[in-house]
């Protein structure tokens, strides 16, 4: 009985050690696959797993050739427990250790992402601020009763400027947004390259003229006609011409370039360059050129209205056009943006005289203004009656529809429809009006008229059954583009 007693002790250590052996074989491969180990770090792993085939092999012979007593079985047992609770208590701590560096990436990740945030609102804070207060100080000075028609005209101007400065900063913050949430879409359309180009230099000329600077176009392209998102290639060209204008001083130049390089009968390739003698940038800020909320810390910078996003957003564009950017500069001396990307190519279509202006007689027509803001609604109503509509307003969707339906065929013109408004939003109110029995009143255009005015925002307009969008805050020439294209479309 106590010859069993021996033997199966040496047995069950035998049986203990072998899977000891594959415990640490797994372990040593998972702990050798989280670090960066040398050569004779490695080999060192090994040294343990040989030992413990050694012990092994002697737990064999001791019960194969061997005579064992009592005390030789208890030990080589105790042995085999020995090193199983060493290899638990290793992995534990191995595990533990593990742990705690994921909590210290989490904590860490955590402090940038604190640093960022209060870094992104005191850039905001600094940036919304400063056309905020030229527009409440312009419009006090404007107020006074001293001012001559000129200052006052003067002020006003200043106050638009910051005006467009503060929608800009907006709307780049949430363009960052839509980017970072994976909303923004390509919207490909037929377009003439050669005149998108000419199109977004003639935007920023004025602003490089009021700077005296030297402002070139020079289009050199065979292939015009492409398919392309032009809003966000106009978009993207725009954030690199205003960075020119800004970082480069009077008298210097900037220039503006599309080549055509080689490419296949179904598509285009194209370089776009964009170059200024301005301030240029260090090397350690190009390598962050492109990160959100990046900007470069010199005392001419910083006196340079900007939220450090544009270049993050112009990244992301020619990203999801397939294309790349590049930056070569040098500090003094400049800097020069290299865009390369490919097009479809498409038949030519109709040239349009870009310089034709959408002048529109709306006299005679009626429009229903829904509109449950009051400052907006008088804003608006104001735009429309100069531009010779009659004006009625509803406060809600539920209100136009009562007001729709109780018209007679003909009466209104056009509706001009809210979106986030009590009782009843502009999305249920166009549904519902397209829904009416009478045809002729269910039929009557309807353009949305809204601060949703993303893609997706103009998409539900379009689902909701309405003719058109128009964004605010309101560009007068923009709005009445849009309503001439819808009232006079059969004309």
């Amino acid at each position: 009985m106590k010859q069993i007693l021996v033997y199966c002790m040496i047995y069950a250590g035998s049986a203990l050690m072998a899977y000891n052996i594959y415990c640490y074989a797994r372990f040593s491969r998972k702990v050798r696959g989280r670090g960066d180990w040398s050569g004779l770090e490695q080999r060192l792993f090994q040294v343990p797993i040989l030992l413990l085939i050694l012990f092994l092999l002697g737990y064999l012979l001791v019960g194969t050739l061997g005579q064992p007593d009592l005390l030789i079985g208890g030990i080589l047992f105790g042995g085999s427990i020995f090193v199983f609770l060493m290899l638990q208590l290793v992995q534990r701590i191995s595990d533990r250790i593990q742990e705690n560096e994921r909590l210290e990436a989490k904590l860490t990740a955590a402090e940038e992402a604190s640093k960022a945030k209060t870094f992104f609102l005191s850039n905001m804070s600094h940036d919304i601020r400063t056309p905020l207060n030229a527009i409440i100080g312009y419009t006090t000075l404007a107020k006074q009763k001293a001012v001559s028609q000129k200052e006052q005209r003067d002020y006003i101007l200043k106050i638009e400027k910051a005006g467009h400065q503060l929608l800009d900063i907006v709307n780049d913050v949430l363009e960052m947004s839509r980017i970072e949430s994976g909303k923004m879409e390509l919207d490909p359309v037929r377009m003439n390259l050669e005149e998108c180009i000419q199109e977004t230099g003639d935007l920023v000329r004025t602003q490089m003229n009021e700077r005296h600077i030297h402002f070139s176009i020079l289009c050199e392209i065979r292939n015009k006609w492409v398919l392309c998102d032009k809003n966000l290639l106009n978009r993207a060209l725009m954030n690199l011409l205003c960075n020119a204008a800004k970082f480069t001083g009077e008298n210097g130049k900037v220039s503006l370039e599309l080549k055509e390089m080689a490419g296949t009968d179904e598509n285009g390739v194209y370089e776009i360059h964009v170059r200024d003698t301005g301030i240029g940038m260090s090397p350690d800020f190009v390598e962050h050129l492109f990160d959100p909320f990046e900007r470069e810390r010199t005392s001419t910078v910083s006196k340079t209205q900007g939220t450090g996003l544009g270049m993050a957003i112009t990244k992301n564009i020619i990203d999801l056009m397939g294309g790349r950017i590049e930056v070569h500069t040098e500090q003094g001396k400049g800097t020069e943006f290299i865009v390369n990307a490919s097009f479809p190519l498409v038949e030519s279509g109709d040239e349009k005289n870009c310089a034709e202006k959408n002048q529109y007689d709306f006299s005679g027509f009626r429009a229903l203004l829904t509109e449950d803001n009051l400052i907006n609604m008088e804003i608006a109503r104001a735009l429309l009656t100069q531009a010779g509509f009659a004006v009625e307003t509803a406060e809600n969707g539920q209100a136009a529809v009562d007001m729709v339906a109780a018209s007679q065929e003909g009466y209104y013109d056009v509706i001009l429809m809210d979106i986030q408004m009590p009782v009843m939003d502009g999305y249920t109110a166009a549904r519902t009006i397209r829904s009416l029995p009478d045809q002729e009143l269910a039929g009557i255009p309807i353009l949305a008229m809204t601060a949703n005015a993303f893609q997706e925002d103009i998409q539900k307009a379009e689902e909701a059954g309405m003719n058109g969008h128009i964004a605010k805050p309101l560009d007068v020439q923009a709005m009445m583009k849009t309503l001439g294209e819808i009232l006079f479309a059969s004309s």
